[in-house]
């Protein structure tokens, strides 16, 4: 097994996440088998509980791990499943040893940073590189760790002539302890190191300021490994995308639009499907609680602002989240999406606002709400799960691969996935549709289209008379890949085109290659095939890694 540490040094936020993705591929493509682990220092257990203001989105796996977002970078780059173990936190390391002291396995012994905190971290990342990950037998080639946070004046040396001289965040430092007995202890030809380092331009001097730089850089040197990548798929898309100028046009409505990376896998899985259609992706962030009648009293250009841009769009995309601000503002944006036949998806809490709309302006219920955001509503319809605790947040929602049973076979949903059976999608929620009302919903015209295997959770709604209205209560953003797009992500775009009705039954499959051939579509305002869209020739479109936005 060979490793690759990636870390990071003067600032964070420099892209060790894509370096690390980006190493992972380019091995891939000469032939080699691809495992990936990140380590984040800080002490919570997992990302679970932690806002996505301070950390991002949370990406949820498989195996219901709550994680941080490098690792959707690296299953959407290597197109391979990680698990839980694939995300180390100092919070599990602490976990994992205290559990062992309390055991007795240190035989009395006074349990310290080193060596039993820098010994669980190396015996964890052998056993998790050993994990396949790609859906074959046997462990994998290569192993890239990414260490998160930044460190200080930090050496490797696969010679023994240099070890760890500081660190940059505190609660790196056994990390950076670990990594560099590691080193020594898999060998120097088993070991590599890459550091991402900034080179700011000093104003003063007007020249490059490399003395930081050069007190920690090391290098990966792929000579005589990479001789000519075969990355020819990987470049046709990059030169689709490059071409792309026929814009598409979604807003997002949510409450963390100030922070795009806390929906990467949204704005990703909007690329991946606006390439498959010959769109450029133009994306309209639309704070959800700029669209409440309240934010005319305080601020009413905000407010106005939101209307213009939601009204300017193509599609409406309301992603998940939690808690009550801004709720109001998505169900308005399910509202106008509604009525105004624009094409919506609405993905979690996406989805359950939808249904407290409709409940509210198609069934006349006027206090109809979630007990999320009122408790003592009359008409609950979206309720707590029962086997969830009301008392513990970390690690206790429904969450990971779930399996959704299509029961109305001639939906848009399930002929988007290629109408099967059933889809395993991942989840992360602890309230649901009532399933007392689901009777009630569907005799005043919606459709649930997909359950689980009770028929009791209700998992896809749509309105059958709507060019496209889903809402889906889990994550399909998790599992879209460059050239894979998600289903009903592809549908969303496709119907902002106005190209759904040509999509084929297995659309799904038909769209799994970048090199598809596809007829040319122009964009449509909201869907109208009637009504050209504007030309969005003089916005400035910012290609980046957290997706494309105007």
């Amino acid at each position: 097994m060979k490793y690759v540490l990636v870390t990071g040094g003067v600032v964070s936020g420099l892209g060790k996440g894509v370096t690390a993705s980006s190493i992972g591929l380019l091995l891939k493509e000469c032939g080699l088998r691809i495992t990936a682990i990140k380590i984040d220092p800080y002490l919570n257990t997992d990302a679970g509980t932690m806002s996505p203001f301070e950390h991002g989105e949370v990406f949820v796996l498989d195996d219901g791990g709550e994680v941080d977002l490098d690792l959707g970078n690296y299953e959407r780059f290597l197109d391979i499943k990680l698990t839980s173990d694939n995300n180390i936190t100092t919070g599990k390391i602490f976990q994992h040893v205290i559990n062992k002291e309390r055991k007795g396995d240190y035989l009395g012994k006074t349990v310290q940073v080193v060596p039993h905190i820098t010994d669980a971290i190396q015996e964890w990342i052998e056993r998790v590189a050993m994990i396949p990950v790609d859906g074959r037998e046997g462990p994998a080639d290569v192993c890239v760790i990414e260490l998160g946070g930044t460190i200080g004046a930090t050496i490797f040396s696969r010679h023994n002539e240099s070890s760890i001289l500081d660190a940059g965040d505190i609660e790196s430092m056994p990390f950076i302890e670990a990594m560099s007995q590691f080193s020594h202890r898999v060998g120097s030809g088993n070991f590599y190191l890459v550091h991402v380092s900034l080179v700011p331009v000093l104003n003063v001097v007007g020249e490059q300021e490399q003395k930081a730089h050069e007190a920690l850089i090391k290098t990966l040197n792929l000579q005589g490994i990479v001789k000519e990548p075969l990355l020819e798929e990987w470049s046709v898309h990059a030169r689709i995308c490059d071409a792309l100028h026929d814009p598409v046009r979604i807003a997002i409505v949510g409450k963390y639009t100030g922070l795009s990376d806390s929906y990467i896998s949204v704005l990703e899985a909007l690329l991946h499907a606006s390439t498959a259609c010959k769109k450029k992706l133009v994306v309209d962030w639309v704070p959800s609680s700029d669209l409440e009648d309240n934010t005319t009293l305080e601020a009413l250009e905000l407010h106005k602002a939101a209307w213009k841009q939601l009204k300017g769009a193509n599609a409406v995309l309301v992603p998940g989240g939690f808690g009550d601000r801004g709720v109001e503002g998505k169900i308005l944006a399910a509202k106008y999406a509604r009525e105004n036949h624009v094409p919506f998806l609405g993905i979690c809490l996406g989805m359950q606002i939808a249904v407290v709309e409709f409940a509210r302006s198609v069934m006349n219920l006027q206090d109809a709400n979630s007990t999320e955001f009122d408790p003592h509503t009359t008409n609950p319809c979206i309720i707590f799960m029962p086997e969830g605790s009301k008392t513990h947040k970390g690690g206790t929602m429904r969450v990971g691969s779930r399996r959704t049973y299509f029961d109305v076979t001639d939906s848009k949903s399930a002929k988007l996935y290629g109408n099967p059976n059933f889809v395993d999608e991942r989840h992360r929620h602890r309230y649901e549709i009532n399933p007392d009302k689901v009777a009630e919903f569907e005799k005043a015209g919606l459709e649930f289209v997909g359950k689980d295997e009770t028929r009791r959770r209700m998992e896809i709604v749509e309105l059958p008379n709507h060019p496209y209205f889903v809402g889906v209560q889990f994550h399909p953003e998790f599992k879209s890949r460059p050239g894979k797009p998600s289903p009903l992500f592809l549908g969303l775009v496709e119907a902002a085109c106005g190209k759904l009705d040509c999509l084929p039954v297995n659309a799904a499959h038909l769209s799994n290659s970048p090199k598809r051939a596809m007829s040319p579509a122009n964009a449509y305002e909201n869907g109208n095939p009637k009504k050209p869209a504007k030309s969005f020739s003089h916005r400035k479109i910012f290609p980046n890694a957290n997706g494309v936005h105007a």
